[in-house]
């Protein structure tokens, strides 16, 4: 944001903010106001001393205009009544929508707010000689989101540590991914690695011990390095050793986990998560 200023002369205070205002177009709570003269009346009302005053305001810079022009836009043709509020940070631009149907802009497992997202990023930064990053969120979503996810991963690490075996977790897309990783990626006995392909791409929570601080997004290898080989991690996430955790019916709590009582040979299995 851009600040700019105007001054302005009134018989009183508030008249001079009325005038500026009008010639604005802008409210009360679009700016600031600084006194710079006040009225003052003079002896028989003669001679007397307007108000001056200085009001300072905000330019929207032009790309917080094309997102909201791009954002009207694509709400009426999804016909969905929402409103939303735009904040310029500089290296990012967060847009909080609001409606009345919250679920129509976030949609399952937030792909509709994650699609609205994606798009609003590619029409903003095309062309553009810097890239900013659009966040978009809706009903403090992706608060709550980030919170099912770090407990989902704080369980998880606890099965892996406790019985010494591989866990794999549903389908997510790169940032939920990206949340589980971080969330563990201090734990120690424990690494995370991707395995799949886009949308069934999933995390593998493993036990292991090292202390690098790093995760992998890639196919197969381990974020903290340890003496096993990427081909044995991939394999392990589909023997035994794996355990599948699937709560697909209902992602957004996960807490229906319900393992298996370990087998008569005393290496515990799991079932997956319904």
């Amino acid at each position: 944001m851009m600040e700019q200023s105007i001054e302005v002369s009134g018989r009183t205070e508030e008249e001079a903010i009325e005038t500026a205002l009008e010639q604005l177009g802008l409210t009360r709570d679009d700016v600031s106001v600084e006194i710079l003269e006040q009225a003052k009346t003079g002896f028989l009302g003669l001679k007397n001393t307007p108000a001056t005053i200085k009001v300072i305001y905000e330019i929207k810079e032009d790309r917080t205009m094309r997102v909201e022009g791009f954002l009207t836009g694509l709400l009426e043709r999804m016909d969905v009544d929402a409103d939303f509020k735009v904040t310029d940070n500089q290296d990012s631009i967060d847009v909080v929508l609001t409606g009345s149907d919250p679920g129509a802009l976030i949609g399952r497992r937030g792909e509709t707010l994650d699609a609205i997202q994606h798009l609003t990023n590619y029409v903003i930064n095309r062309g553009a000689t810097g890239r900013v990053r659009i966040n978009l969120d809706a009903e403090n979503y992706r608060q709550r989101r980030n919170e099912t996810l770090e407990s989902l991963a704080s369980r998880t690490a606890g099965k892996v540590i406790k019985y010494r075996r591989n866990m794999t977790l549903d389908p997510m897309n790169a940032y939920e991914r990206h949340v589980i990783h971080a969330a563990l990626q201090d734990y120690e006995h424990i690494s995370t690695y991707s395995v799949g392909s886009e949308p069934n791409r999933r995390i593998v929570v493993a036990y292991g011990r090292n202390n690098s601080g790093n995760y992998s997004e890639n196919r197969g290898s381990s974020h903290r390095g340890g003496n096993t080989s990427s081909g044995s991690r991939r394999d392990s996430s589909n023997n035994s050793n794996s355990s599948s955790f699937s709560n697909s019916n209902n992602s957004d709590n996960p807490d229906n986990e319900s393992p298996e009582k370990p087998a008569a040979t005393g290496s515990p299995q799991y079932r997956e998560w319904r």
